[in-house]
């Protein structure tokens, strides 16, 4: 892996399989509409990833396949370890920062507004804060950036909720960790959430 600057973007993706994504969206529009629309997402990542100042790994959530748009050029391939998210985010930054990169940067694949100004700002951001988080507008965050492992920020939390911003900043303040935002941007997890970005249109219901 060829690192530029020393950055690393760590990149969620759930291995595309109709039924096991977007679940939550699946209940509305159907298992192969749901799939269909997070491998839209997952196109729009790889864009926004393509030229960023970073070396980049694509961490999947069951297996590492063998092939996948995903894994372009130089980008690496790991597995998510753990038994949550939190504890998976978390394994994941340490693996980073063990294999040497001084700044490691993890977003998902749900997030259709993220570009690579976003991404490169989380980078530039870290030069003078221990953490950045970008906002989403459900409550969330659709990034996470760290200069070294804060195991309290990802372990024993409850995740999916409208607090969990809140809750991160929180943390951060009782750990001492300077934090920075990012602009707010939106995540898709429900029919709401896909008819307002655009991804959707009437004729596909």
């Amino acid at each position: 892996m060829n690192a530029r600057r020393d950055n690393l973007l760590i990149i969620f993706s759930k291995n595309p399989v109709a039924g096991l994504v977007k679940t939550r969206l699946a209940a509305s529009i159907g298992e192969a509409e749901a799939l269909s629309v997070y491998e839209q997402l997952r196109e729009i990542t790889i864009e926004a990833t393509a030229e960023i100042d970073a070396a980049k790994v694509v961490s999947y959530a069951d297996f590492i396949p063998e092939s996948d748009l995903l894994l372009t050029g130089d980008t690496e391939a790991w597995l998510q370890q753990g038994c949550d998210l939190g504890e998976r985010m978390h394994n994941a930054f340490v693996k980073g920062f063990s294999v040497g990169f001084s700044r490691v940067a993890l977003i998902g694949t749900d997030c259709p507004e993220i570009t690579p100004f976003i991404l490169d700002l989380a980078f530039q951001k870290l030069d003078d804060c221990d953490l950045v988080l970008g906002p989403a507008r459900d409550g969330g965050f659709y990034l996470s950036a760290l200069k070294r492992p804060f195991p309290e920020l990802f372990l024993e939390r409850t995740w999916s909720t409208s607090s969990v911003l809140n809750d991160s900043q929180r943390i951060a303040r009782e750990h001492q960790r300077s934090c920075e935002l990012l602009p707010a941007l939106s995540d898709i997890d429900t029919f709401d959430d896909l008819k307002t970005s655009g991804l959707w249109t009437p004729n596909r219901v």
